[in-house]
């Protein structure tokens, strides 16, 4: 398997980025082959600093990077030899088969949108955030940021595309859905929630639990966890915020430390033809570890493939 990885994407790149290569190097026992998008004088001096074994890479020179500032669309258009742009052409003409970046992510959604081919029947495509749970489980909220407006409809695929991802990535069996709400019973919630429960209890696709309230999010109540995205991302930055708020204070405790993002790596683009995975941009070498961990997982597992079955 090909995987792309965009090295001038984030805050410490290109170095965490290849700290990253070494770790996955040592854990990982796929057959991959890297594809590292970036500037190539660049990239041999770190290269050769870590002593990468040069058979697990080939470097792709790109002269151009977009920054956090650019304007996704425009630059895209206008930035076709960046690292973005590059590799969501390796993914179109089948060079690559999975991409990761922690760069811009506007670019990345645009990107993905309009570069793949969106699974068929997808009315959009959704991200999500693992959830750690106090008993030791692992939940799913989707979506978190990318469907600010939503419609019943697209909360019933978002449930879709996360019990699969649940069941193939996460080893979850049978994952139950919860749909995110003020209150448990059926007629609670804005018109939104309202029209989105019928729907779920009406999908064979899924193990429909019901409304979730605030406070079950980080019980086991369910596997995964609907909402829009404008929710969802509110939710995301309020979790993401536990674990420095700990440093900070000194807690020291094994669940505390799974609110950290780097455990998880990035979160992929589902929906899309091929694997995208977007990472946060402070991400460091163990987050680039898991991505790439991921996107073979992603790849060995035929995800997207089962997915589309599943929708």
């Amino acid at each position: 398997m090909q995987i792309a990885i965009d090295m001038m994407g984030g805050d410490y790149a290109p170095a965490e980025a290849i700290k990253g290569i070494v770790d996955w190097n040592k854990e990982s026992e796929a057959d991959t082959h890297l594809l590292l998008l970036g500037e190539e004088e660049s990239l041999q001096s770190f290269l050769a600093e870590q002593q990468i074994p040069a058979e697990l890479y080939t470097i792709i020179s790109c002269p151009d990077v977009i920054g956090y500032h650019d304007n996704p669309i425009k630059a895209l258009k206008e930035k076709p030899n960046s690292t973005i742009a590059t590799g969501f052409g390796l993914l179109a003409r089948q060079k690559a088969d999975a991409f990761i970046s922690a760069g811009n992510t506007g670019a990345m959604m645009v990107g993905s949108m309009f570069s793949l081919k969106p699974i068929e029947g997808l009315l959009r495509p959704t991200i999500s955030t693992i959830i750690p749970r106090e008993n030791g489980k692992t939940g799913l909220l989707l979506d978190v940021g990318i469907n600010s407006d939503c419609k019943p409809e697209h909360l019933n695929q978002f449930a879709s595309m996360g019990a699969a991802y649940a069941k193939i990535i996460l080893g979850i069996e049978n994952p139950r859905v919860g749909l995110l709400n003020i209150g448990e019973e059926k007629s609670k919630g804005n018109q939104l929630a309202q029209n989105t429960y019928p729907l779920l209890k009406a999908n064979t696709n899924i193990h429909f639990v019901g409304n979730i309230e605030g406070r079950g999010i980080l019980e086991d109540i369910a596997d995964i966890i609907v909402c829009d995205g404008f929710t969802g991302n509110v939710l995301l930055k309020l979790l993401e915020s536990i674990y420095p708020i700990t440093l900070r204070q000194g807690i020291v405790h094994p669940y505390f430390k799974r609110f950290h993002f780097e455990q998880y790596g990035g979160t992929p683009v589902l929906g899309v033809s091929k694997p995208v995975i977007i990472g946060h941009g402070v991400s460091g070498s163990e987050a680039f570890k898991n991505m790439i961990l991921l996107a073979e997982k992603m790849i060995q597992t035929n995800f997207i493939e089962a997915m589309q079955a599943r929708l």
